[in-house]
């Protein structure tokens, strides 16, 4: 199995991520055939695995969590993500302080760990300071119960922004976004491969065979030629 640098961090990530949207009842119900899914691809060498809380309302997360249980955890660069709607309470969504810091605790919970190597934040949020969302970030990270963070599906605006905001407010940085990319879905080599390479951000596509729940790591983005996504 290739092996990448996730941005600029220097961790090293298999050049596959195993997307874990489809765990749960969005999917494959029966947790026992997506432990062994899981299992058959740490096997083949992957070490990098991305679910959400939002995946199957939690069911996902569990499922992960019981598949790294005994021993697997270590060697697993578990990702997961923040933002989407978790109930009817209009406050269990978004990326707010508030929220941020209560549903870390319930994703630590049912992964079964203490940290998430990387936490992203699954939508861009205009209704939210930037600063009040890394400011969130910023105290898991040095609290311990993150190690890295980033985002998915941001504007280009918003990842300028964040950066800035980053440097200027002495906040954790976003390491990484996670577009959707595919043949049929290319819009982010206009200006979102650009920027991100611009800050040395890592690049993790996904849907490239259009459709949802895959993953490609890459190294830190490059302005492309003609650049089309690992499968």
């Amino acid at each position: 199995m290739e092996h990448r640098s996730l941005g600029r961090t220097g961790v090293s990530v298999s050049n596959l991520c195993l997307g874990a949207m489809m765990f749960g009842r969005w999917g494959t119900e029966d947790h026992d055939e997506s432990i062994r899914i899981i299992h058959r691809a740490l096997d083949a060498g992957i070490t990098f695995i991305d679910t959400a809380d939002v995946y199957s309302r939690g069911e996902s997360e569990t499922i992960v969590g019981k598949a790294l249980a005994g021993g697997r955890r270590e060697d697993v660069i578990l990702a997961s993500k923040v933002h989407m709607p978790m109930g009817d309470d209009p406050n269990q969504r978004g990326n707010s302080r508030r929220w941020i810091i209560r549903e870390v605790e319930d994703s630590l919970r049912r992964l079964g760990t203490d940290w998430i190597d990387l936490y992203q934040i699954h939508r861009y949020d205009p209704g939210t300071d930037l600063d009040e969302t890394l400011g969130a970030l910023t105290d898991l990270v040095r609290a311990g119960k993150v190690r890295y963070v980033g985002h998915s599906t941001f504007p280009v605006s918003a990842i300028v922004e964040a950066q800035w905001t980053a440097r200027e407010r002495g906040r954790e940085r976003f390491v990484c976004e996670q577009p959707p990319y595919s043949i049929l879905t290319r819009r982010i080599e206009v200006d979102v491969l650009p920027t991100c390479a611009r800050y040395g951000m890592g690049v993790i596509p996904y849907s490239p065979l259009a459709g949802a729940g895959s993953r490609a790591a890459t190294a830190p983005a490059r302005t492309p030629r003609r650049r089309r996504p690992t499968r």
